[in-house]
């Protein structure tokens, strides 16, 4: 909030709570016990008479020249800053005091707040901290990581098929190894996790076969050799992030911190739009758990869809029942409209649409990928943003029925919009 009001006020205590919960999972992710961690809200003490004696005392010994420089690379520059980005440094030097810890880690860019540290709080007759900070991992796009670019950084809640889109679209110039936020993460991430176990990058026979490597050097060597193709190296590390938020993801699966991010983070207000674009579909992959013929009519089938969704299975009725014997569509994930408006079909409500190719009279359904999950969406690419999905479509707009007839199969049986 007092950098630049980036968070709104209302909203700090639920990214508190959302940020415990997420380091949390992260934490439990990579292995760590959790027994002796601890989390203490600031306003637990900042508000005290002692802390804000304190304030008064730094901040008459603190000049401008010193505010601004301490927090040049962690607060917003601006040509007129407020007051409140120039106190941010000096209540982050007294949480050490306040906080009564031994040591202080973040990253290279908090350094001069760390300096700033060292030289005030034993002008207040307060012992000097240690301070630990660990390098910058560059962006996703080179440069530095930002958290309003979007496609810079890797969340943890990402799912798979964001994942793959942000690092298809990454920089990863064959042979540079400046800026370069993929091979940054393997450097400062999976070595470090491998504790001293090889990494293997695994490739077809046709293209090399797997690579093993037991040193971070060796790897960055074949790259800037032109020997480590930017491709396998994105695929090694698509891999190694979805075994490490996979954990994270199952946990936020709870309603309850499903509803926690959601407020915590909540999607920006959407103008309303006629613009006819796949980004105001809602489709999803789903499982069907259960099919039986429909009671009224000889072509459809009644299936229960599984969508990850709060309020259970989906019944989904589609007009397949002559072209797709029962037992070839049970238990098989296919892709789901889910934004259409409920309709019924002679007498049963269908709640979504199975989507579906075909091809020389044959008709198959969509195949998401084998690794995929229930409830992921599932986007045409360029078109990918998380929260321009209607809520539910307007039948009297017809977009589905416009969008619809731009929908085709490749000759290589990938589905696409507009070829």
């Amino acid at each position: 909030y007092l950098d630049n009001m980036k968070a709104p006020w209302e909203l700090l205590g639920l990214r508190a709570q959302y940020y415990e919960h997420v380091i949390k999972a992260m934490l439990t992710s990579i292995g760590v016990p959790l027994d002796k961690l601890r989390f203490v809200k600031g306003s637990t003490y900042q508000l005290s008479k002692e802390f804000q004696l304190d304030v008064y005392r730094l901040v008459s010994m603190v000049t401008e020249h010193d505010a601004k420089k301490a927090g040049a690379e962690v607060v917003k520059q601006v040509d007129h800053p407020l007051l409140s980005s120039m106190l941010y440094p000096c209540l982050q030097a007294l949480d050490e005091e306040y906080l009564h810890v031994d040591a202080q880690f973040g990253g290279v860019d908090q350094r001069k707040i760390f300096t700033f540290s060292e030289k005030y709080l034993p002008q207040l007759g307060y012992e000097k901290r240690i301070h630990l900070m660990n390098p910058m991992v560059p962006g996703l796009s080179g440069g530095k990581m930002s958290s309003s670019e979007e496609d810079s950084k890797i969340d943890l809640l990402d799912e798979p098929a964001a994942i793959k889109k942000k690092l298809k679209k990454a920089f990863c110039e064959p042979g540079n190894l400046e800026e370069n936020g993929v091979l940054a993460f393997v450097k400062h991430v999976i070595f470090p996790l491998s504790h001293g176990q090889d990494v293997v990058l695994e490739r077809d026979d046709a293209h090399g076969g797997n690579i093993v490597y037991k040193t971070y050097q060796q790897m960055e060597d074949d790259f800037r050799d032109l020997k480590l193709h930017p491709g396998d190296l994105k695929a090694l590390v698509e891999g190694h992030l979805n075994r490490l938020l996979s954990p994270i993801r199952d946990i936020f699966k709870d309603p309850k911190l499903k509803a926690l991010t959601a407020k915590a983070y909540p999607p920006p207000s959407k103008a309303v739009t006629d613009d006819i674009t796949p980004e105001r579909l809602n489709i999803k992959v789903g499982k069907i758990i259960e099919i039986q013929d429909h009671p009224d009519a000889d072509s459809l089938y009644v299936s229960k869809i599984d969508v990850a969704e709060d309020t259970g299975c989906r019944t989904v009725v589609s007009g397949l029942r002559k072209v797709i014997p029962k037992e070839d569509l049970l238990d098989k994930l296919v892709v789901v409209l889910c934004n259409l408006k409920p309709a019924k079909m002679r007498g049963v409500e269908s709640q979504g649409m199975v989507l579906c190719a075909s091809r020389d009279g044959t008709v198959e359904p969509l195949q998401p990928p084998s690794t995929s999950q229930p409830g992921s969406r599932v986007f045409v690419e360029g078109y990918e943003n998380l929260t321009a999905a209607d809520d539910q479509l307007n039948p009297k707009k017809k977009v589905w029925e416009k969008l619809q007839a731009d929908l085709v199969t490749s000759s290589s049986l990938v589905a696409e919009w507009k070829g």
